[in-house]
């Protein structure tokens, strides 16, 4: 294949993902959207922010801290996207402030919800939070003076912290003082109002308010709020280690000591104090960012969460569709009939923990075996595999340790299945297991049969809910035996020398998809029909791009759904003239795989576990399965095609890189996540009115109709 590796044929994978937060940020900006759900969008746009600097920041600090001077594909050295990153995050951080001072925190109040500064409030509100101070907060704060006997202290990641200047009556000299706002507290505090608003007050201004009290004998000369966040990224020798568990332990305890990479301040701050904050905590001045609010805007979500009601101002609830047949029956007598589809959270993610349930208690299934990356912090899942060992079922779980920011959550989750008699292992060393994977072994009439669920998502319950994932639950005979062998290669040593339909990376799947590609490139030079339709979250290998540069300058038709970060350039003449890009941002996080192939006519469809990123394919044990079903296959392709004609929360990548909307002037508005609700939605009351006329309906448990309108 030809090489495309000109620099001004990528975009920079930072750079990208700066955009994708942006695309979140328009969505808290966007006045179609209910008003408690732009606050939830601002809030998550800071969540996101947060990773990307304890993650992605922080790698690229560490390779110009070692030299490291390779450029990536878009040309740019750590030190040069370093500085882009700077410009780029400042000026978000202006515009979320902007889009919470000027446009949320006011159309807030006209709908009587108020987040109050001390000053606004009345008489009766300062008795309140000066008792709550003096019974609750003060108990438990702890004053830290700095000078020659108390050394700084160690400031949590993340953790809300006040520091001050402060001087004794009569003398000059100043002296440094800082105190953490406690965790273990409700940061968001609900204040009295007789005047029937929902009033709230942040807990670091009650306690600004009463600082002096921690320092008596001095007078406050000056006191801000601040915030740090350290390098988060763990670094485990896994070729070292004995004990992966503690190892993990270990670097976790750590973790919470890295270096510092980001200091968020008030803008009001005096340069003496932020002098004197910098040196302290070794952080870059163009590391520094000034804010004009309330630190940390994740409060936001927690805000929504205190107000009761208020539900013309959030998204109607959604009523997924449950599979009854699934639910109410064998599901492995429906498994040895058809494969079944599972479209989340359209589809209840019920009939998944249902497979696990029912697998737990069937007497005559003697094995379930399982990858686990995330999970919620409740999850019945987890549950029924425990039920399953305790009736004597041979359980096998792999729990990915290595998962950010779940891994104190995963030890928690591996230490609890292992006392209840599961098998727990940890997966190949150097590598994190990703794939989403159930296999259940049954004894039968005709002998021992295997039924899998294959998932593009994680088996978290909680996050099935606002997560677009797709699966697929089946009896496959070829693809039972492939799962056995997956299970084999992470439980031992063994590798088989082929799988028959299963794609495993990181030993076959760059391969394959670089052949489909080919095929596709060989089809349009021969002048059959030609086309690479696929989904994901992020595109940024560099080899996958040139193949699809490739293929476009060849006459294949490429239509991508990339939901965040796209290295690739659409609409470059000679180059991409045959790709288009999309991203949807919308009410549910995007988050399936969907890979379909032209096939010269015949189709083949694949979903996977698996971005298109170098991890992906290099690093982490990932899955992409094919679809065999016909019927399955076209509800994919169609599925497809519904999100790409969307028209309202789609925007769609420009020549220049830049993402706009699509003009709807004339057209019929499409919104693709909101259709496949209301689809949803039709076929469960049409399905619930058929039981309910031959008087079959009946309760299905712990599956009633609340949470289901959750948001990220």
């Amino acid at each position: 294949m030809e090489n495309f590796d000109n620099k001004e044929y990528f975009t920079n994978r930072e750079l990208s993902w700066i955009m994708f937060n942006h695309r979140v940020l328009e969505e808290a900006r966007d006045r179609e959207n209910p008003l408690l759900e732009r606050v939830k969008f601002l809030s998550i746009t800071a969540s996101n922010l947060d990773e990307f600097f304890m993650v992605r920041v922080a790698s690229l600090i560490d390779m110009v801290n070692v030299g490291y001077e390779k450029p990536d594909p878009a040309g740019l050295k750590p030190g040069q996207q370093l500085a882009r990153i700077s410009e780029k995050t400042h000026h978000m951080i202006t515009q979320q402030y902007m889009t919470y001072n000027r446009m949320l925190k006011r159309l807030m109040r006209e709908q009587g919800i108020f987040v109050l500064e001390v000053a606004e409030l009345t008489a009766r509100q300062l008795e309140f939070i000066d008792h709550y101070f003096s019974r609750v907060v003060y108990p438990v704060l702890t004053p830290m003076a700095v000078d020659s006997s108390r050394p700084f202290p160690l400031i949590l990641n993340k953790s809300i912290n006040i520091t001050g200047l402060i001087h004794k009556p009569g003398a000059a000299h100043q002296e440094f003082v800082t105190v953490q706002v406690p965790n273990v507290l409700p940061r968001v505090v609900r204040v009295p109002d007789d005047g029937g608003r929902k009033s709230f007050v942040l807990l670091e201004n009650i306690i600004r308010r009463h600082l002096n009290n921690l320092f008596i004998g001095y007078e406050l000369d000056e006191a801000i709020c601040y915030r740090v966040m350290r390098d988060m990224d763990l670094e485990v020798d896994e070729e070292e280690t004995g004990d992966l568990l503690k190892e993990i332990e270990k670097q976790l305890r750590r973790r919470e000591r890295g270096n510092v990479i980001h200091l968020d301040v008030e803008s009001g701050i005096s340069d003496r104090l932020i002098n004197r904050l910098v040196s302290r905590l070794g952080v870059r001045m163009d590391n520094v960012y000034r804010v004009n609010g309330p630190i940390d805007l994740t409060f936001l979500s927690k805000l929504t969460d205190q107000l009761e009601g208020f539900d013309e101002l959030r998204f109607p609830p959604h009523l997924p569709y449950v599979h009854y047949e699934l639910m109410e029956h064998s599901i492995f007598d429906t498994l040895r009939e058809k494969d079944v589809f599972l479209h989340h959270p359209y589809d209840s993610f019920d009939a998944v923990v249902e497979f696990i349930r029912q697998a737990s208690s069937d007497p005559n299934v003697l094995a379930i075996k399982m990858t686990l990356y995330r999970v919620s912090g409740n999850s019945p899942i987890i549950r029924y595999l425990e039920k399953a060992a305790e009736n004597g079922k041979q359980v096998t779980v792999l729990v990915e340790l290595k998962a950010r920011f779940d891994e104190e959550n995963n030890i928690n989750w591996a230490q609890k299945l292992e006392k209840t008699g599961c098998h727990v292992i940890y997966g190949l060393v150097g590598l994190k297991t990703h794939c989403k994977m159930a296999l259940v072994v049954r004894r039968e009439q005709t002998g021992i049969k295997r039924y899998m669920h294959f998932g593009t998502g994680n088996y978290n319950d909680i996050t099935a809910r606002f997560y677009t994932d797709m699966g697929l639950l089946t009896s496959d005979e070829q693809m039972g035996v492939d799962a056995s062998n997956v299970f084999n290669m992470l439980s031992g040593y063994s590798e088989p020398p082929y799988f028959h339909k299963l794609v495993m990376a990181p030993l076959w799947l760059r391969r394959s998809i670089m052949d489909l590609i080919r095929t596709e490139i060989e089809n349009a030079r021969a002048g059959k029909p030609a086309y690479i339709e696929a989904k994901m979250n992020a595109l940024s290998d560099e080899g996958m791009i040139q193949a699809l540069y490739q293929a476009s300058s060849s006459g294949v038709k490429i239509k991508l759904l990339v939901r965040g970060i796209c290295c690739l350039r659409s609409r470059l003449p000679g180059v991409s003239d045959n790709i288009e890009v999309h991203s949807i941002v919308g009410r549910y996080l995007e988050h399936s795989r969907i890979y379909v192939f032209g096939n010269a006519g015949d189709p083949k469809v694949f979903l996977a576990s698996a971005d298109l990123m170098p991890r992906n394919l290099n690093r982490r044990v990932e899955l992409m399965f094919p679809i065999e079903d016909e019927s399955i296959r076209a509800a994919i392709i169609d599925s497809f095609h519904i999100m790409l004609s969307d028209n309202v929360k789609t925007r769609i990548m420009g020549a220049d890189g830049v993402y706009r909307k699509p003009d709807r002037r004339g057209k019929t508005p499409v919104n693709a996540q909101e259709y496949f609700a209301t689809l949803a939605e039709k076929r469960s009351i049409k399905r619930r009115k058929s039981l309910e006329e031959k008087h079959t309906f009946t309760p299905i448990r712990g599956h009633e109709e609340n949470g289901f309108n959750e948001n990220e």
